[in-house]
């Protein structure tokens, strides 16, 4: 457990229901587990639907079911095909394949629409002229029920209503359908809730087709029983939803087996905006280099900065899934991504503020090659080779004209040894102008070549380096959190940290790098992990981005 209500836990109920259902509920003899993901195509998916998804999908999976996946649209206004793309591509990504089909709500469009004709034939609803004011004002309290003025409508008249609505007559907001259940219920949910409404939009698939599309709350149950869904898991939000859920699935006919609506908490993560309002208005402000911004929670955004699917589906599964609304801490997360690419991303050397290192009694001509290991966690990642000669480059950092207490690295007459290389000392050092160093001389001794050292000698520090004449360019992005306070309010802008983002050009590389592919993770060596920046690297002019610190600061 974590601090306060920061939770990490390794519980599951759903886990729980599904044994009982599968293994003691004779209900469900013979039936196998179906599960679905049903996002809104309106935005792109973040860390939160990625816990949904490998609720869904894993679920499915570890049960021998199959998880559907869809899109919930019905809403024109807010929709559109590229979000529908972004999803696909997202779910993919974190490993998952929707065996049970790509589906869609507007698939369900014309049965919806014959099935509210059907409520409204049995008398479980009708067409209310009512504006939205009008409701909200006589939605009445917990002790007064509300009204409605066209509840006793006649359903010959609502059925005309209806097909008029359809045919385009009426103007956006006239009228909508209402399902008849119960205006003194004490959840308002069930005080007839509107059901369709007119909205004059054009559709992402079906073009103009229609004009009054279903609300969610009625069409998602329609869509779960359609799709023969076991059991449709959704957010806490949706809990008082439920009662609606069930009501319209026991309204529909020959259904072999119901769907059961159950409820979990959604993720919140310290730091991390998870609502789509706010993070639209962060794209729209430019306050962030779009929805893929390596700062967002945005998957695809985590993905540009270097988070593994791996990563992410073992943070989802130690959080667990609980009833009870919890904040996960941010450093969780990277603490997840630092494991995963521990394991399996290739050591390299980076200079990220260079300063030139010229060896004096290294041969003036030889280039020799040094085999280092490129995982000392992993041995099936193997070896490379890497070039060495009189012209390197050091790190600044690693350089001080006078030596204090505690440190190891490199200031005249002390001596470090380089990465795989030799054991070095430093003889001297040139300034420029500003006083800054431009240039380090050290000697090198040429009996300490990988790991040996002179009788007696001990070395405490290794510092990398890169050589010169066969270094690469490369710009790093270092990015810190984007905003400073683990709360969100809603005028984000006051917590916005001004530096999220420090851009470094005139970074050298080790050669290996120039092969670098989109999707590899590297451990750039006492500098962090980065990745390849998919967006803005080209051949030629390469952007790496940093994932994570080396240092884990999660206290578990």
């Amino acid at each position: 457990m974590g601090e306060g209500n920061k939770v990490i836990s390794d519980n599951n109920f759903l886990k729980d229901i599904l044994r009982k259902d599968f293994f003691e509920n004779t209900d469900y003899k013979g039936v196998r587990i179906h599960t679905r993901f049903p996002p809104e195509p309106n935005g792109y998916l973040h860390i939160g639907h990625a816990k949904a998804i490998c609720i869904d999908f894993s679920l499915a999976q570890e049960y021998n079911g199959i998880c559907n996946l869809r899109m919930d649209d019905t809403n024109p206004g807010k929709e559109e095909k590229e979000y529908v793309s972004s999803i696909k591509e997202d779910v993919r990504w974190l490993g998952f394949s929707w065996e049970g089909g790509l589906c869609y709500a507007s698939d369900y469009f014309d049965f919806m629409y014959d099935f509210a004709v059907s409520l409204i034939k049995r008398g479980f609803a009708y067409v209310c002229n009512m504006t939205q004011e009008e409701v909200k004002a006589n939605r009445g309290d917990t002790k007064t029920p509300a009204k409605s003025f066209y509840r006793d409508r006649p359903a010959e008249e609502s059925l005309d209503l209806f097909a008029r609505m359809r045919s385009g007559e009426f103007p956006d907001g006239a009228m909508t359908v209402r399902a008849k259940i119960d205006l003194s219920s004490g959840n308002f949910n069930m005080r007839d809730p509107v059901i369709y409404r007119i909205c004059h939009k054009s559709h992402h698939r079906t073009g103009d087709r229609w004009c009054i599309y279903p609300m969610y709350d009625y069409a998602h149950p329609i869509e779960d029983a359609l799709e023969g869904i076991t059991h449709s898991f959704c957010t806490l939000e949706f809990e008082d939803h439920r009662p609606l859920y069930n009501w319209v699935v026991d309204h529909m006919e020959n259904l072999t087996i119901k769907p059961k609506q159950i409820e979990f908490a959604r993720l919140n993560v310290t730091g991390m905006v998870m609502s789509k309002r706010k993070l639209k208005k962060l794209v729209d402000l430019k306050l962030v280099d779009g929805w893929d911004d390596p700062r967002m929670p945005t998957i695809c955004g985590l993905r540009r900065r270097g988070f593994t699917p791996s990563s992410i589906r073992n943070f989802c599964e130690k959080i667990g899934v609980s009833k009870v609304a919890s904040t996960v801490d941010y450093k969780f997360l990277e603490h997840c991504l630092r494991n995963d690419l521990n394991l399996h991303a290739n050591r390299v050397m980076a200079i990220i503020d260079p300063v030139n290192l010229i060896i004096t009694n290294y041969p003036d001509n030889k280039i020799e090659e040094l085999l280092i290991e490129n995982n000392p966690n992993n041995v099936s990642c193997g070896n490379r080779k890497v070039k060495f000669s009189k012209n390197l480059y050091m790190e600044r950092s690693d350089f001080l004209k006078e030596s204090k207490k505690g440190y190891h690295r490199l200031f005249p007459g002390g001596k470090v040894r380089l990465k795989g290389a030799y054991v070095v000392e430093c003889i001297g050092y040139d300034l420029d102008e500003d006083e800054k160093v431009t240039t380090v001389y050290a000697t090198y001794d040429p009996e300490t070549k990988g790991g040996n050292t002179r009788e007696g000698e001990k070395i405490k520090g290794t510092i990398h380096w890169v050589e010169k004449e066969s270094a690469i360019d490369a710009t790093v992005k270092i990015y810190e959190n984007l905003f400073l306070a683990d709360i969100i309010p809603d005028d984000f802008e006051e917590v916005l940290n001004p530096n999220s983002l420090k851009v470094v050009s005139g970074c050298k590389l080790e050669e290996s790098l120039a092969s670098a592919k989109i999707g590899e993770n590297f451990q750039f060596m006492r500098q962090g992990y980065f990745c390849l920046d998919n967006k803005d690297s080209r051949e030629g002019s390469l952007v790496f981005n940093r994932s994570v610190a080396l240092k884990d600061s999660y206290k578990g």
